[in-house]
C-alpha cells in the first residue's frame, strides 16, 4: 500500500530508464485488460473482477496487499484449485506439471488458461519490479 507501481514504480524506472515505465506499464496494461468477453461457454461477460481478482492475488502472495481492495472477492472469484495453481506457478514453477494445468478449470479453453498465465505470470513481475524499486529508492534517500 505504501509503494506501488502507478504512485512509486512507474516514475522511478522512467527517472532511471527513460521510456521503460511506460513499455512496462503498456506491457502490463496490455495483459490486464485483454479479454475476449467469455468465460467458458458464456459469451458477454464482463471479467474485469476475475482479472482484478486475479491480479491482486498474485500481488498478495508476494507481500503486496491494496487498502482499497475487498480481498473477500478472491475467496469468491478463486476456487482453490487455481489458487494452488497460481501459488505453484508465480511462487515454483519449477514444480509446474501438466496435471497442475488440468486440474483447475476443466471444462474452460485453452485460450483462458494461458490469459491465465499471462496474468500471473505480468503481476510477478510487478510485484519483484516493485520489490526492487523500493529498495532502490531507499537506497537513493
Amino acid at each position: 500500500q505504501d509503494y506501488t507501481w502507478e504512485d512509486h514504480g512507474y516514475s522511478l524506472i522512467n527517472r532511471l530508464y527513460p521510456d521503460v515505465g511506460q513499455l512496462l506499464d503498456e506491457k502490463f496494461q496490455v495483459v490486464y485488460n485483454l479479454t475476449y468477453n467469455t468465460i467458458a461457454m458464456h459469451c458477454g461477460v464482463d471479467t474485469s473482477m476475475l482479472r482484478r481478482a486475479i491480479w491482486n492475488y498474485v500481488h498478495c502472495v508476494f507481500g503486496i496487499r491494496y487498502d482499497d481492495y475487498d480481498y473477500g472477492e478472491v475467496n469468491q472469484l478463486l476456487e482453490r484449485s487455481l489458487k494452488i495453481y497460481i501459488k505453484t506457478v508465480a511462487c515454483y514453477p519449477e514444480k509446474t506439471t501438466k496435471r497442475t494445468y488440468t486440474q483447475f478449470w476443466r471444462h474452460f479453453k485453452h485460450s483462458e488458461k494461458v490469459h491465465i498465465n499471462l496474468l500471473l505470470l505480468e503481476a510477478r513481475m510487478q510485484a519483484a519490479l516493485l520489490y526492487a524499486l523500493r529498495a532502490v529508492t531507499r537506497y537513493m534517500t
